[in-house]
């Protein structure tokens, strides 16, 4: 009785402060979050053409990616506190804006140059869009019910917007010109920017904080060189200097800033928000999933295209059924079960389904077919990816206070970006040396194209079962660290005030 009674007043509260255009709002949040997530694989497919137009070469190529991700993952927590400090619906804008010029510079290069320093704009503005979309998401639902609906359709878009890149970039090139995977974003921005403007209400800045210098200056530096030494691995060799030795500076400067958070008046990253069990299991899940899902968007795209003959665009469309599973199981997990269980289940059970879906991936050989070797597994990782986001979002954001909303979504999507970038070297380089070791085991005289396929194909297998490793390491490992038990409701707020977001669970 007594805990129906406060879920009543929880729920009471929640319906006092609700915003009546608030799913318009979430709609609104969405767009923006797409169109984030996607330029993070859009070009993958146009690349051959924009390379061929430009005149670049192969090992520039890997740059027009890089560039976007570098930046988007070394600026995210200094956005996201810029976030908390400027104000939410003015940092939305900001980055919308900025996105939208970058995207047409980039659209109308005429040089590597020009492309790559407009996708490392578009990183720079991604990274102050990303954490303020999540941050009105937080601060705009505070009934559990209506946020479970809102984290379930967000989640469905942030999990499934690489594939959807893969589609878009696909179809664009083939139909129109690389060039339109830049402009496209601008439709996006347009109806972004006016739904924004019309539907959101100003957002407070934090008063008396301060924006901590060294803590940026450290954390941005690391990140960087974090996230350069791993690509640089994806390209080169681990033994290279370019590549060590950034990663060790980012050890370096990453340990300094741990250091300095703990001593800083006005820290960047307030210990309080990692330190909580769930919010870093989150961080710690979306870290996991970020690594090994470069396995589904990469090699089975690679697989599709250079083994089984697929187009662009055919390749694009073969992933829409696992981007619907993953946006079913989001809402699902977010609207049906989390209320339940809470997201220790959820994340274990997401990660466990991501690993059978790459071992069943392992199967896979120079004959296979589409629908007897790849819907099933495809379907399987769809469903675990969507539990998986569908938890970690609404779990990594949970229990902050509406000043460090912009912080906490930073901090989640920052470890997506830090699991992409060790994923993308880590399994890049044992699909590479995976393959030359078949090549040179089963070669006789002169490699034959046959042989040279299958070696491919014993690669990509390779890095199938390190993706089902890490999946399963990371349920055993986030699964435990994850308190269980429902996230509490939020505590009945004074009348006059929105209720507080969600507090963890206490175990």
């Amino acid at each position: 009785m007594a805990a129906q009674s406060a879920a009543s007043a929880a729920e009471a509260a929640g319906a006092e402060g609700r915003d009546p255009r608030r799913w318009l709002i979430l709609a609104v949040i969405c767009v923006a979050q797409l169109m984030v997530v996607l330029d993070g694989t859009v070009m993958n497919l146009a690349l051959p053409s924009a390379q061929q137009d430009l005149g670049f070469t192969d090992s520039d190529r890997q740059w027009i990616v890089t560039a976007y991700l570098l930046v988007f993952g070394s600026l995210l927590l200094f956005c996201g506190r810029l976030v908390d400090l400027i104000g939410r619906k003015q940092t939305f804008l900001v980055g919308l804006v900025g996105f939208a010029g970058a995207s047409a510079i980039g659209g109308a290069a005429t040089s590597f140059g020009m492309l790559a320093a407009a996708r490392a704009c578009q990183g720079l503005f991604a990274a102050l869009l990303a954490p303020a979309a999540l941050a009105l998401l937080v601060t705009t639902f505070t009934d559990p019910k209506e946020r479970g609906k809102a984290f379930g359709a967000f989640s469905a878009v942030a999990a499934s917007g690489g594939g959807l890149g893969l589609i878009i970039g696909g179809s664009l090139t083939s139909s129109l010109s690389w060039r339109w995977c830049m402009y496209i974003n601008l439709v996006f921005v347009v109806v972004a920017v006016a739904g924004s403007s019309l539907l959101m209400a100003k957002q407070p800045r934090t008063p008396g904080a301060r924006l901590d210098v060294p803590g940026v200056v450290m954390v941005s530096s690391g990140m960087f060189c974090l996230v350069y030494g791993f690509s640089n691995a994806s390209t080169h060799r681990w033994g290279t200097p370019s590549t060590w030795g950034f990663l060790i500076a980012a050890a370096v400067l990453l340990t300094a800033f741990a250091r300095w958070q703990t001593r800083a008046g006005h820290p960047l990253l307030p210990p309080r928000i990692v330190l909580d069990r769930n919010r870093g299991g989150a961080y710690l899940t979306m870290l996991v999933a970020g690594a090994a899902m470069y396995g589904i968007f990469l090699f089975v795209i690679y697989y599709m295209q250079g083994i089984m003959g697929f187009s662009a665009i055919k390749s694009g469309v073969a992933l829409l059924p696992m981007v619907a599973a993953t946006a079913v199981a989001a809402n699902v997990g977010n609207i049906r079960l989390m209320p339940r269980v809470g997201p220790k289940p959820l994340v274990t059970v997401g990660l466990l389904l991501g690993s059978a879906g790459m071992v069943w991936l392992t199967g896979i050989d120079v004959d296979s077919g589409y629908a007897s070797a790849l819907l099933g597994p495809l379907m399987i990782a769809g469903i675990g990816m969507g539990l998986i986001f569908g938890s970690a979002f609404r779990t990594g954001t949970s229990g902050v206070a509406a000043q460090d909303a912009g912080i906490a979504s930073a901090s989640i999507q920052t470890g997506q970006q830090i699991g992409g970038a060790i994923g993308l070297a880590l399994l890049n380089t044992i699909a590479t040396s995976s393959t030359a070791n078949y090549v040179q085991d089963h070669v006789q005289g002169r490699p034959t194209p046959s042989l040279l396929h299958a070696a491919t194909v014993h690669g990509y297998v390779s890095a199938f079962w390190w993706c089902a490793g890490i999946f399963a390491l990371g349920a055993v490992v986030c699964g435990s660290l994850l308190r269980r038990g429902p996230l509490q409701a939020p505590a009945a707020a004074p009348p006059g005030k929105a209720a507080e977001p969600e507090k963890a669970a206490r175990s």
